[in-house]
């Protein structure tokens, strides 16, 4: 038997070739490894169970394992134990599945792993930032009546006694708000004991200090000290975790400066409230103890709590698309059942059923309508207000809000499938991903660190051997305040805020990016390819005329051939052809021998005839003869931009089809949107010279090329990007997958095909040409949003380090205290996500 299994915890060809020695080394087993994808397929001559196989990995390293099952990853029991909560590495499809009905999945706002995901709250290994949790769609198990608290239902529906709509008992909001709650407890426990700690510490410097009636200052030190505990070893106990694992791992961040700083703090009140003679009299008051900092070390720790706390309240608004669009998909529909109608849960829908969508409804799942015509407001989906007219056989989508009418629809996508749930999907794995310029961040980062620790020592030591007395105390201060103004915690949130909210504010408007990296591409393209079907024209042909040059075939028989043909194609092109046989009550014959040639045509058998149907590459392939009277009928048609397709018949031309698609009212300003802004618009297409001419003229393309196969716009792509051009390509076909792959962006029109769709990087929902323009403007505004935050973290520390280290002192007396220096810290860092946020109100049109 052979199994595949995920592997996860590889980085490198010696971590894959450990894994395989391991596998291969259990008896019965004969294992494959790979790195990309990471992946082992392994034979067994029976059946091993996976806790033996993460046995023998676990022995080996922090490696995991994992069943592939259905295209979903199942993680085995013991990984749950691992020392980094052993990640998940698959879809984030898969992983909803799997595990957001139990815990949810949590991942780090940082991105310090990309894709990285946990199923467990906690902290990031790498970087030591709190994970947040991935907002994901979930049924409640009960129902109440918001007026009526004492109706429970377990399914939704109205209340029996107000007809309000039942809300879940138990709301994703209240597990979203999870990690803020907890984090508001312990400032609220840190607040209240560092308060009295820093009035202690503050009315030494009142004369004749009324403690001091009831209590001389040594004695307040140890009040001070025992009032520290809490704060230190519970509400911020997790600052010192995370700066000793950032030390061990050498992945040095905020919290190893905090932990350093704070700590040495808190350790030098200790040793001098015990051991006071060991210090010199330079560190000593006039009342003969020595100096202690609890009040600096507590402050400086609630503060960076609280600048958690901030962070974690406005990071939950960055979520906000995701959540705004989780809230579109219903929790229940009217399924159709004979005569009756029922209603189900969303998850109880099958492919198949028939819905009933009344006025106002939201529509539940993907589908078409079977009976009825409807208004429908697609613009949570497609960003436009304006909403569409249905009529029977149009698709609808998940999510959509029905106007006044009713309808019934079929089912045809459920669950995962839908196009809300792939939004939500390619929504939440953009904004986890991450962009170029955040490598700069990183690496900065990486060095940022040991300088500053170095910095701070050399602080340290100028003013000891500089400063004024008592020289050792300021050397002190200043080396602590240099290292708490210095945290990187703005540096490394700038890039992943920005993605964040800039992903979400693409969905609301219709622009669904696959990752950061086609973010930042789509601000430096300079030349835009287009395909001319389905791209820059409607993608709804319709026949206008069959035309027959052979007496020997009537035009009723040209068309049947043509019918026949294209019954088993899937080309927009051969369903005009079957809608225009189905209105002449055209009967569909069985056709053998079928073939699609690729950008070329249909070939197939009837009754014994070989019939070929397709463009002039086609009939050349098929050597078929075409009398010089019909290839002018023909190009007088493609001179007007229709298409037209040769039918021959063992080898002869015998007719043709002329097919013609409106160019989308919104093309020639969308394309003339893009030229203003400096970029090249050409046409690519499959179609004749004559056709694309017209078309090029009536847009005022800068170029065209026609009758292109697909691996012609492959290598014209890579002939752009040879001069040096960064190119964006934008098809909707199958034909067009390969040339999207290639382009520095491929962008896929949502009303295309899946394949188009999987190949490009962005994918516009409504299949606009506009939505490039949009795209374009949003990827500037993010480029910029993160640029300004890069500025504004950078510029903070260069000006903050050399003010907190005292360079201000010898001129203007100013010091800065290490808790102002904290205070500050924490502000920067909510001052990046705020300037992120406010990508949510930037203009796309």
């Amino acid at each position: 038997m052979e199994h595949t299994y995920k592997i996860t915890g590889m980085s490198c060809q010696g971590c894959r070739s450990k894994v395989e020695n391991v596998l291969n080394a259990i008896d019965g087993v004969s294992a494959q490894v790979t790195l990309e994808p990471a992946e082992a397929v392994i034979t067994m001559q029976e059946h091993i169970p996976i806790e033996k196989l993460q046995e023998a990995l676990s022995a080996a390293g922090h490696y995991g394992i994992e069943m592939a099952v259905q295209g979903k990853h199942v993680l085995n029991s013991s990984e749950h134990h691992n020392q980094d909560h052993s990640a998940n590495e698959q879809s984030p499809a898969a992983q909803n599945d799997d595990k957001n009905e139990e815990g949810g999945l949590f991942y780090c706002p940082m991105h310090c792993e990309s894709q990285k995901t946990y199923d467990k709250p906690g902290h990031c290994p790498v970087c030591g930032m709190d994970l947040v949790k991935q907002p994901a769609k979930k049924q409640a198990s009960q129902f109440t009546c918001p007026m009526h608290p004492e109706i429970i239902r377990d399914k939704s529906g109205s209340c029996p006694l107000c007809g309000m709509d039942l809300v879940p008992t138990g709301t994703n909001l209240e597990e979203e708000d999870k990690t803020y709650e907890t984090l508001l407890k312990k400032f609220k426990i840190a607040a209240g004991f560092t308060i009295p700690i820093f009035v202690i510490a503050m009315t030494e410097m009142i004369p004749n200090n009324p403690l001091f009636d009831l209590l001389e200052l040594k004695y307040w030190n140890w009040v001070q000290f025992f009032l520290s505990i809490p704060v230190v070893f519970y509400a911020t106990w997790m600052f010192f975790q995370r700066a000793w694992q950032s030390i061990i791992t050498w992945k040095l961040n905020m919290f190893t400066l905090i932990g350093i700083g704070a700590g040495v703090a808190w350790g030098f009140s200790i040793v001098a409230l015990l051991f006071p003679g060991v210090f010199p009299d330079q560190f000593k008051t006039h009342h003969g103890t020595v100096f202690v900092y609890f009040e600096a070390a507590t402050v400086i720790l609630t503060l960076v709590l609280l600048g958690q706390l901030l962070e974690a309240r406005a990071h939950g608004k960055t979520n906000s698309a995701i959540k705004e669009l989780l809230k579109l998909a219903p929790n229940s529909a009217t399924k159709v059942v004979g005569d009756k109608e029922i209603s189900v849960s969303i998850d109880d829908i099958q492919k198949g059923d028939l819905l009933r969508v009344k006025p106002g409804d939201k529509i539940a799942v993907d589908g078409s309508i079977k009976t009825g015509e409807a208004i429908i407001d697609e613009s949570m989906i497609t960003g436009e207000p304006v909403p569409v007219e249905k009529k029977i056989g149009d698709k609808v989508s998940s999510g959509t809000i029905n106007g006044n009418k009713t309808f019934v629809m079929l089912a045809e996508k459920v669950g995962s499938e839908t196009l809300l749930s792939q939004i939500i999907e390619m929504v939440n794995s953009a904004s986890r991903s991450k962009a170029p310029i955040q490598k700069m961040a990183d690496k900065i980062s990486g060095y940022f660190v040991p300088v500053v620790v170095l910095i701070s020592i050399a602080t340290f030591v100028v003013w000891a051997v500089y400063g004024p007395d008592p020289a050792y105390v300021y050397a002190f201060v200043n080396a602590i305040a240099v290292l708490i103004i210095a945290c990187p915690c703005a540096l490394g949130l700038a890039t992943p805020m920005s993605v964040m909210v800039g992903v979400g504010k693409g969905a609301q408007s219709g622009i669904l990016i696959k990752n950061a990296e086609s973010l930042e591409k789509m601000n430096a393209i300079d030349v835009a390819v287009i395909d001319k079907t389905g791209t820059v024209t409607e993608g709804k042909p319709s026949v206008e005329k069959v035309v027959s040059v052979n007496p020997d075939f009537s035009q009723k028989n040209i068309l049947e051939k043509i019918v026949a043909l294209n019954s088993s194609s899937e080309h927009p092109l051969a369903q005009a052809t079957l809608r225009y046989g189905e209105e002449n009550e055209i009967s569909v014959k069985a056709i053998s021998d079928f073939e699609a040639v690729t950008g070329k045509g249909v070939t197939g058998s009837l009754n014994g005839e070989r019939l070929a149907l397709g463009n002039q590459k086609l009939m050349e392939h098929v050597k078929a003869v075409i009398d010089p009277s019909l290839a002018e009928q023909v190009s007088a048609a493609q001179r007007q931009g229709k298409t037209v397709s040769y039918l021959a018949v063992e080898n002869q031309a015998v007719g043709f089809v002329v097919i013609s698609d409106k160019i989308k009212p919104s093309s020639a300003a969308a394309i003339l949107k893009l030229q203003q802004e400096g970029i090249k618009v050409i046409m690519f297409t499959g179609d004749n010279e004559d056709t694309a001419r017209a078309v090029s003229s009536t847009l005022n393309l800068d170029g065209f090329k026609a009758q292109m196969l697909p691996e012609d716009k492959l290598n014209e792509i890579k002939k752009l990007q040879a001069q040096g051009k960064k190119v964006a390509m934008a098809g909707d076909g199958i034909n067009d997958a390969p040339a999207l792959s290639q382009a520095d962006i491929g962008i896929a029109m949502g009303t295309g095909t899946d394949v188009a769709i999987q190949s490009a990087a962005i994918t516009l929902v409504k299949g606009d040409l506009n939505g490039i323009a949009k795209a374009r403007l949003l990827s500037h505004n993010v480029m910029a949003n993160i640029k300004g935050n890069l500025f504004f973290a950078l510029g903070y520390n260069i000006l903050g380090i050399p003010i907190a280290a005292g360079i201000l002192y010898p001129f203007f007396g100013i010091l800065l205290s290490p808790m102002i220096a904290a205070l500050a810290m924490s502000f920067s860092s909510v001052s990046v996500i705020l300037n992120s946020l406010r990508l949510r109100n930037a203009k796309i049109d």
